[in-house]
């Protein structure tokens, strides 16, 4: 059974490109950590190490990183390497990439490269990648709403970051086995949860802390000052509506001697 000494004095050589890359679990959670780096565990850091020699991945030219936020932890790989593991393969013959765009007229519009109108809206974007050994390409096109993040390098270059994701797509489809279990960050963005309670989260922890913890006691007769019950309506005698109704008779019937003399 491995222990945690063990993981602690891993250390993992090899090449890439001719050139010797050295990695320790403490050189992985100083300088290849993004996030939360005094999180991350060290069964993580050996994963990453391992996919990293099993790759021919070289984490100090950013072909590689570890994502820690929460409580997962992912393994990052840069658009760098997918462009250089496909210019290794001999049966790579280049690509196309591009924007997708909605023109003011309503018409969809496949473009290579980056450029668009102000009265243009980016809807997505595409790529096209080539082999020798087979008659056609394979061809990616994805959707600006599924990958469109709240975060700086999206908001001021979309273009770019929506082309990017294409062409990764369509690398890892055309290189399943050099590039079949590595994405990027545009494509599997880790969740960053906040552990800061809501203001509201905090007063109803509160209330479910301390209500009905103390006892109040009501004196009956304070209650009733403060809150006096309202009297109903009293009703008006009945001999004064008898009066009332008089006064109406006589002055609605005049004297019957006046009107009728000797009556």
């Amino acid at each position: 059974m491995t222990t945690n000494n063990q993981l602690q004095n891993v250390k993992m050589s090899y090449e890439v490109n001719g050139e010797a890359v050295n990695l320790t679990m403490n050189t992985v959670k100083q300088y290849l950590v993004r996030g939360q780096a005094d999180k991350v565990t060290d069964q993580e850091v050996v994963m990453f190490m391992n996919l990293c020699k099993y790759q021919k991945l070289n984490p100090f030219l950013n072909e590689a990183y570890l994502v820690k936020f929460g409580n997962d932890a992912q393994i990052i790989t840069g658009k760098e390497a997918f462009m250089k593991r496909a210019e290794q393969n001999d049966k790579y013959e280049g690509f196309k990439a591009g924007i997708i765009v909605l023109t003011k007229d309503g018409q969809i519009q496949k473009r290579e490269g980056t450029f668009s109108l102000e009265d243009e809206s980016l809807v997505g974007g595409w790529a096209e990648v080539h082999r020798n050994d087979r008659v056609i390409p394979t061809i990616a096109e994805v959707s600006m709403k599924e990958y469109s993040k709240n975060q700086s390098t999206w908001k001021s270059m979309p273009s770019t970051m929506i082309r990017k994701v294409a062409l990764v797509q369509a690398l890892r489809e055309t290189f399943p086995t050099d590039l079949g279990s590595m994405y990027t960050e545009e494509e599997s963005t880790p969740v960053r949860h906040d552990v800061t309670p809501s203001v509201d989260e905090s007063v109803q922890q509160e209330i479910d802390q301390n209500a009905n913890s103390e006892e109040l006691d009501f004196v009956e007769a304070d209650v009733v000052d403060r809150f006096p019950i309202a009297e109903e309506p009293k009703e008006e005698p009945e001999q004064e509506t008898k009066s009332n109704n008089n006064i109406n008779t006589e002055t609605n019937n005049p004297n019957l001697e006046t009107v009728l003399p000797g009556f």
